[in-house]
């Protein structure tokens, strides 16, 4: 088996998987983006396992672990994901930002936040 065919395709999927990590604003899409990253990583463990004719199989032993995390991962990740959408009704990367204590939209510390005039007696 050549080596080429399958470095490619996970560096294929790797660089997919980056640009989708950097470039998406949905939360959801980022971490199908961190999925496919992890899945060219495990194209790689397997390939080169196979390619070094491991008698142990230590990188299909990997890519197990490697599964196991991942599907670990999305599974708190996508919690987080859904907590905050029905906290703040979005799941917009940029906004996540504005989670932080003291930043909250409308919080006397937010400098985008209206300034309250003094109301005048008549």
């Amino acid at each position: 088996m050549h080596l080429a065919y399958p470095a490619v395709l996970a560096a294929l999927l790797f660089a997919t998987g980056l640009y989708g990590v950097l470039a998406r604003r949905n939360a959801i899409l980022v971490l199908m983006s961190v999925e496919l990253m992890l899945n060219a990583v495990n194209l790689n463990l397997v390939a080169f396992d196979v390619w070094l004719r491991d008698t142990l199989h230590a990188g299909q032993a990997l890519t197990l672990f490697t599964i196991a995390i991942a599907a670990a991962e999305i599974g708190i990740g996508l919690a987080i994901v859904l907590m905050v959408y029905r906290n703040r009704g979005t799941s917009d990367v940029d906004r996540l930002r504005d989670t932080a204590e003291g930043h909250e939209p409308g919080h006397p510390d937010d400098p985008t936040a209206p300034t309250a005039r003094p109301e005048v007696a008549a």
